[in-house]
């Protein structure tokens, strides 16, 4: 590890370097690059540093014991040597952590897609029920929720639901909540009290620009129509909605939540570009076998990942083994607990592969 700790350093200083270099300097492009390199290595290099320090003061303390005539300043150096003992794994575990591959997709907005699963109207109104927590999770966090389409039925459920979520790590935090959601609950409609089962499918998608996936024009098909949703007058009597094919996928994406034609055919776009992205990954993923026993992290949406208990008060999350008997506030978006979890686990999993 030490060997892999001194390349990181000797970038740092690197980089450093080229900063007071006038020809970067006069370079903005080539000068916001390696200034974001080093601000990347930043705080890991300040852990080497420190852990380095720790290594430098026990070799120290060691030769004071051997060569010091004091008992008391022996002494005093073997009470820092096992302090210092003390404090190595937390350094080195804090390390094999920053070692770990980022997942430079962690920093991207998302493409968040909820569809009501088994169990008719409960579904949907339970579909609505996790749209409304993610969309209080973004709020805490000061994320911006925009609607790009959606499916509601008559008693507030939906169908289906499409929002781009716009944050800083975004997808970092939300990448978890991928796969099939289970509530249990006695529906509003059930007159004689039994519980029912009903779910949702949850898919996050890290939102894909022009410059992560090409789409031929000649490979879609875009088709405008009357949008049947909110909006006023206005709404209804122009084409401004956009259902768009992909053809060689089948994949179909539609957007009418905007007035106007041009930014419901930006909004579909993105998502589209989105899903292609997230095939593309999946197939990369399985080509290179790199996929874990553990669904942590990867998406699955195929898994019941977590059940909310409704009579029980409890939400479990069924990959880390957690559970809280606090729903009312998990449902307010109140999920942090069970993310650091996940993520606590994800790490955990890549650290006996590295």
């Amino acid at each position: 590890m030490l060997e892999k700790l001194n390349t990181i350093e000797e970038k740092y200083r690197e980089l450093t370097s080229l900063l007071m270099d006038p020809s970067v300097l006069s370079t903005p492009l080539q000068y916001r690059r390696y200034s974001k390199e080093q601000a990347d290595l930043h705080d890991i290099v300040e852990k080497i540093q420190e852990y380095k320090k720790v290594i430098a003061d026990m070799k120290e303390a060691e030769e004071i014991i051997h060569g010091a005539d004091e008992d008391g300043l022996k002494e005093l150096a073997l009470a820092e040597i096992e302090m210092l003992k003390e404090k190595m794994p937390r350094l080195e575990e804090e390390l094999r952590l920053m070692l770990l591959p980022k997942d430079p997709r962690d920093e991207k907005n998302i493409i968040l897609e909820i569809r009501a699963g088994t169990g008719g109207e409960e579904a949907a109104l339970f579909a609505a029920t996790l749209f409304r927590m993610y969309s209080k999770y973004a709020e805490k966090r000061r994320w911006k929720v925009e609607m790009i389409d959606a499916s509601p039925t008559g008693l507030g459920g939906l169908k289906e639901v499409i929002a781009s979520i716009i944050g800083k790590g975004a997808y970092s935090r939300l990448k978890y909540e991928s796969g099939v959601h289970r509530v249990q609950r006695v529906p509003v409609t059930e007159a004689s009290g039994r519980i029912h089962t009903s779910a949702a499918t949850v898919a996050v998608l890290p939102e894909a620009e022009e410059v992560d996936i090409k789409i031929d024009e000649k490979d879609m098909r875009i088709d405008t129509f009357c949008s049947s949703g909110p909006g006023g007058q206005g709404v209804n009597t122009t084409y401004s909605a956009v259902r768009i094919v992909h053809v060689p996928t089948g994949m179909i994406v539609q957007c009418q939540d905007e007035r106007s034609q041009i930014k419901n055919r930006e909004k579909a776009m993105k998502v589209l570009r989105s899903r292609l992205l997230e095939l593309e990954m999946e197939k990369k993923e399985k080509e290179r076998a790199i996929e874990r026993k553990s669904q942590v992290g990867t998406g699955d949406r195929s898994e019941r990942i977590r059940t909310y208990n409704f009579p029980q008060n409890r939400v479990t999350d069924h990959r880390v083994g957690l559970t809280l008997h606090r729903l009312e506030q998990v449902l307010e978006g109140d999920i942090d607990e069970i993310i650091d979890a996940l993520i606590i686990k994800d790490q955990a999993e890549r650290l006996k592969e590295l």
